[in-house]
């Protein structure tokens, strides 16, 4: 009868523990969520207000097997476009995933814009912008941005800047949100997970991206990122 009274005791001691760091645990994600929320929409601008900077970076979304962009990525292409053709940078960064041959969202980033007229020679491609942490990275480390424009829809946009400012850029942000998306409630939800990742990576470990280079100056030519 003790040791059935022992091991009861010792259930609820396990239950209330583990209720006890759930609870800390979900109340530390909320807090850190909330606080990239709040850092990251202090620079979030209207496209009239961003200040003039060396580069706009696009982000990469979802490309489809024939090349075409998705109508996420179209929106963030059109505003980083717009804003180029207000001459807020003389460059643009298109960072997305180029990981392997049969899919390649930089390179139709690329293709957008130059149908929009821009020159081959004012487009960067970031070949390994595989999260939004590499990107903001390899912004400042490869194509040594100092002050940045970053283009995507705002759920996005506030770690995005949050992310870029921890590493050190003067970031600004301009949300892309024309229209209403598929998911939207689930990517939301994954958000508050991503941010708290990336708080932790560029706030405290700082590793390195998964594949780093040669410096690539924003202020050259373009065509130094072509593979094609």
């Amino acid at each position: 009868m003790s040791k059935l009274l022992t091991l009861k005791k010792r259930l609820k001691q396990v239950i209330v523990f583990s209720v006890l760091f759930l609870t800390l645990t979900c109340t530390t994600a909320l807090i850190v969520n909330q606080h990239v929320e709040t850092v990251g929409t202090k620079y979030i601008l209207n496209a009239s207000e961003a200040p003039n900077a060396d580069a706009i970076l696009v982000l990469g979304a979802y490309v489809l097997p024939n090349g075409t962009v998705s109508t996420m990525l179209n929106d963030r292409l059109t505003a980083g476009y717009e804003l180029y053709e207000q001459k807020k940078a003389p460059k643009l960064i298109v960072s997305g995933d180029h990981g392997r041959k049969d899919y390649d969202e930089v390179n139709s980033m690329k293709s957008f814009l130059k149908d929009k007229g821009v020159p081959n020679k004012d487009i960067f491609m970031d070949h390994a912008g595989f999260s939004t942490y590499e990107s903001m990275y390899r912004a400042r480390d490869i194509f040594k941005v100092k002050k940045v424009i970053i283009v995507t829809q705002e759920y996005h946009l506030m770690r995005a800047v949050y992310v870029a400012r921890a590493l050190g850029m003067e970031a600004y942000g301009v949300a892309t949100d024309r229209r209403d998306y598929r998911a939207m409630e689930l990517y939301k939800l994954r958000e508050i997970a991503a941010r708290n990742k990336d708080f932790l990576w560029a706030k405290v470990i700082k590793p390195k991206p998964t594949f780093l280079g040669d410096e690539i100056p924003v202020f050259g030519d373009g065509k130094a990122t072509d593979d094609k």
